[in-house]
């Protein structure tokens, strides 16, 4: 029963950041389509870019103090990528450049949510799994 609970909480996690990720995507795509001005744009993703590194360290280093080790090595090149850019100093974005960088910054994101869609899909089989197990 306790695996259960792990695969939830891991569901709700991860659900979170598919909600700020899309939120991130949506407002990209008012910059683009002009509805919003480029310092609102750039404030508003940068107020969240934080919580996301955070929240995906957490839930890594949360698969690894119960024992999921698959999982946490498959969060593992998101935590890189974040660590990386955040050493950069590329993680927040720029106000002066975020026109130049509209389809690079949409794509990056974009590239985020599969992945993020991909373990989701993941927690959930084994939320399942276990579901039916603890059935049985």
């Amino acid at each position: 029963m306790g695996d259960l609970y792990v695969w939830l909480v891991s569901f709700f996690f991860l659900i979170a950041l598919l909600i700020v990720l899309i939120y991130q995507l949506m407002c990209l795509a008012d910059l683009e389509f002009d509805y919003i001005n480029p310092y609102d744009s750039a404030s508003q993703i940068n107020k969240v870019i934080f919580p996301e590194f955070i929240s995906m360290g957490v839930l890594c280093l949360f698969y690894l103090l119960t024992g999921h080790w698959g999982m946490s090595i498959l969060c593992g090149p998101y935590i890189y990528y974040n660590v990386r850019m955040y050493l950069r100093r590329q993680h927040l974005i720029d106000v002066t450049e975020i026109f130049n960088m509209l389809n690079w910054e949409k794509k990056q994101r974009l590239f985020k949510l599969a992945y993020l869609v991909f373990l989701l899909f993941l927690s959930v089989f084994w939320m399942i799994y276990y579901a039916l197990e603890d059935d049985e």
